[in-house]
């Protein structure tokens, strides 16, 4: 949804950089490029207009005509002040001192309401580890109800639905009724699913009005279409004045529409985004974190939620004996089973594109990300399933004839089969040596892990390999013409430099160049 506000941002500070000093003229044009592309991306004017006048405020001060690097600095003040306008700090739920906890759902008709109460159940009940409810009280809606008990049943959580729907029944006192059901029941999350409205429509608005008086909630959910554009800040100030909420949770952000919406509700109604749905799967369904928000809108990547996504799928316990598989013997323990039950643990967190786009600078590869088909996985999986268990454990067997059967066994062909062994004993060799902490391969200076051998280790088996062949003459030609064979490299006392910075034993021999003194003041 924000491509389009990334790139002419990426644009708009891709001209600061190689400054050394901002010019007032510099500032200028910076600001208007982000305000173009804020206008662009259907912000709400006044947020803009509020907006720009404090980048260009805080861009005009000390802060930047004093720093270092200009393009960083105003990066570092567009960020802070997105998370400004996008909310500030995360906001959680309030949760009742007594439950049952009352969460009511209001929105436009369209808006995904009903979906995303079985996703709010959902997210509840797995990561909250509560016992929500899910109350059909759209009875206007055709098949709302049905709906709701279909998204329930995926969901596994009860619903009550004591009204057929389709204009028959009271939302009001099939509402009321479920506070009794929760209780009884001792249901810690009741959450209610009201009528959609197309429009402000001032008898609808009534009825949620009566809902909220009847069931008195803990927060009240405006859920907005995240496509909509700036209309989404007219109707969130409607349902603002009319019913009134607590928070707003974003829908549909996986479309394609600018974003504005995002941009614009939070200032302007003074309440926060709490949840985004980001797909139709009720698994598609996060808190709203502004700081990371920002940060993937100025293309610095979201660590963080995929660190979350990561540790929400992954089975340490999995990872652990792979992990020690890889250390051993050179990761020959390895095999193409670990390698496909990676493969499957890294599809749970969701598409590909997705989970890379969270990395920082992913932006710089948003068409090869795009153009990235998720059936290959497929055809991956199908060669390794195409194997004997003995090639899966031992790939080197895998000859000309054993190759033509499994090509022909998974529908592809040899060279595709070809490919992934070739492939797989890469990996593995790259994945043994960062879990035994070398680094990577091929990458000389590349830093291991911490606590393991890393490029320390190589520059040992460096110095072993010379200890052993004929010893290396002095650098120096004055040693050399003494006869004076290679010094062993000694450990620097405390306080004092390494020998290849001037310290240790022979720091004295270390000049500067002539033209680094004259900088230095010819000292």
């Amino acid at each position: 949804m924000f491509d389009t506000l990334s790139d002419r941002l990426s644009a708009a500070f891709k001209n600061l950089r190689g400054k050394g000093k901002l010019t007032d003229a510099d500032i200028e044009a910076t600001t208007r490029e982000i305000r173009i592309a804020l206008l662009e991306a259907d912000v709400a004017l006044p947020v803009v207009r509020e907006f720009i006048a404090k980048i260009r405020e805080r861009a005009s001060g000390a802060e930047v005509r004093g720093g270092l690097n200009p393009a960083q600095q105003v990066i570092k003040i567009v960020n802070e002040e997105l998370i400004g306008i996008l909310g500030g700090e995360t906001r959680e739920l309030r949760m009742a001192k007594r439950p049952p906890t009352v969460i009511m759902l209001a929105g436009l008709q369209g808006a995904g309401k009903t979906t995303l109460a079985g996703k709010l159940a959902k997210w509840l009940k797995e990561t909250k580890h509560q016992t929500p409810i899910l109350v059909a009280a759209d009875l206007q809606r055709p098949n709302a109800v049905t709906q709701l008990q279909v998204v329930g049943e995926r969901a596994g959580v009860p619903v009550y639905a004591p009204e057929p729907g389709n204009g028959v029944g009271d939302p009001v006192d099939v509402a009321r009724k479920a506070m009794d059901e929760a209780r009884a029941k001792q249901h810690s999350v009741v959450i209610v699913d009201t009528a959609g409205r197309l429009g402000v429509d001032e008898e609808l608005m009534k009825q949620a009005a009566d809902i909220r008086d009847a069931v008195n909630p803990d927060e009240i959910l405006f859920v907005v279409d995240a496509m909509i554009g700036q209309d989404a800040v007219t109707t969130a100030q409607a349902f603002l004045d009319g019913v009134g909420f607590d928070g707003v949770v974003l829908s549909k952000l996986d479309g394609d529409a600018r974003g504005g919406a995002a941009l614009s509700i939070a200032q302007v109604t003074g309440r926060q985004v709490m949840f985004a749905s980001n797909g139709e799967k009720l698994e598609d369904f996060d808190v709203f974190h502004p700081d990371r928000m920002a940060s993937r809108i100025l293309g610095m990547g979201d660590v963080m939620s995929l660190i979350e996504q990561a540790e929400r799928t992954f089975d340490a316990e999995a990872a652990a004996k792979t992990a020690a598989k890889l250390q051993k013997k050179g990761g020959k323990d390895f095999t193409l089973d670990d390698f496909l039950a990676q493969m499957q643990s890294v599809r749970k967190m969701g598409p590909l594109t997705k989970i890379f786009g969270m990395l920082p600078g992913a932006s710089q590869f948003k068409d090869q990300l795009e153009n990235f088909d998720e059936r290959e996985i497929d055809r991956i999986e199908a060669v390794i399933h195409s194997m004997t268990p003995a090639e899966r454990n031992d790939p080197n067997i895998i000859n000309g004839s054993r190759r033509a059967r499994i090509a022909k066994g998974s529908g592809t062909e040899v060279a595709t089969v070809s490919g992934l062994v070739e492939r797989f004993f890469e990996a593995r060799k790259m994945m043994s040596a960062m879990a035994s902490g070398k680094g990577i391969p091929g990458m000389p200076g590349m830093p291991g892990i911490p606590g393991g051998g890393g490029a320390a280790g190589g520059r040992k088996a460096k110095q072993q390999k010379l200890a052993k062949g004929k010893k290396r003459g002095s650098g120096n030609p004055a040693k050399r013409a003494g006869g004076g064979g290679a010094p062993q490299p000694q450990e620097p006392q405390p306080g004092q430099l390494p020998a290849a910075f001037g310290g240790g034993q022979n720091g004295g021999d270390f000049e500067l160049p002539d033209d680094l003194k004259k900088m230095l003041g010819g000292q």
